[in-house]
């Protein structure tokens, strides 16, 4: 435990300062990022890299959400919600179980659902003529739940979704960091009150407070120089040479 505390941390702060940047600017990746790196490296159990996750994507949103709540797109939001609050359960109580017997199979998941989540950067939903349904929310809330209970990476259904709706940019990114927000929250007191939140999870989140907020704020006040299309693409080749290392560790372990 001592060498976790003194060694581990220095490699995660650098992963979690790169992972909390992009998520400023590019409006998702935070969760994908650490998960695939930390969990992928060791450098703590999934479990924990899980929730720390949460934390860090809830911080991450607490400083970039000021000033910007009137671009919410509300009338999504609860409806979203409705569906993240009960997946949110069993994706966490399914991490517990595989971890402790088919990790491997936990680190494969993961390294589809971010190729996945890659592969969507660069396929461009067809735009609706006007938002969707009510359930359709709820649907891809579920989903996004689910997702973020088990890996506490809520974002790729959700993502995919609102970016076929014919809303401002600011308005769906504005929205889908409340809603990253919402399912670390939930997912964050769902872990507290099953008594999981351990000396490790709170010794890698005292840690990592401080460099999510700065990534953010830098992230905020001086964005990349480069056109979204080619952030687009860094994330793309970041993500999946990420989840395609995963697979084959998952597999081939």
């Amino acid at each position: 435990m001592i060498n976790f505390i003194i060694e581990a941390p220095w490699l995660f702060l650098i992963i979690a300062g790169v992972a909390g940047y992009f998520q400023t600017v590019t409006g998702f990746g935070l969760g994908m990022i650490v998960m695939g790196l930390a969990g992928g490296l060791a450098i703590a159990p999934m479990t924990s890299v899980a929730a720390v996750v949460s934390i860090m994507t809830l911080i991450n949103c607490m400083v970039a959400l000021p000033g910007r709540l009137h671009y919410v797109h509300w009338p999504s939001v609860g409806m979203v919600a409705l569906g993240i609050i009960p997946t949110i359960t069993v994706g966490v109580l399914l991490l517990n179980y595989l971890s402790g017997s088919a990790a491997n199979i936990v680190k494969a998941l993961l390294g589809l659902v971010i190729v996945y989540a890659a592969a969507g950067l660069l396929l461009k939903p067809s735009l609706q003529q006007q938002v969707a349904s009510r359930i359709s929310f709820v649907w891809f809330g579920g989903l996004s739940g689910f997702l973020g209970g088990l890996f506490g990476i809520a974002g790729p259904p959700l993502i995919y979704h609102y970016y076929r709706q014919p809303l401002d940019l600011i308005r769906i990114r504005t929205t889908l960091i409340l809603l990253f927000a919402v399912s670390s929250g939930v997912r964050t007191l769902f872990v507290v009150g099953q008594g999981q939140m351990n000396i490790e999870i709170l010794t890698l989140t005292a840690w990592t407070v401080p460099i999510i907020a700065m990534a953010t704020w830098v992230g905020r006040h001086w964005p990349p120089p480069f056109s979204a299309q080619t952030m687009l693409r860094l994330v793309f080749f970041v993500l999946m040479l990420i989840g395609v290392s995963l697979i084959v560790a998952g597999l081939f372990s």
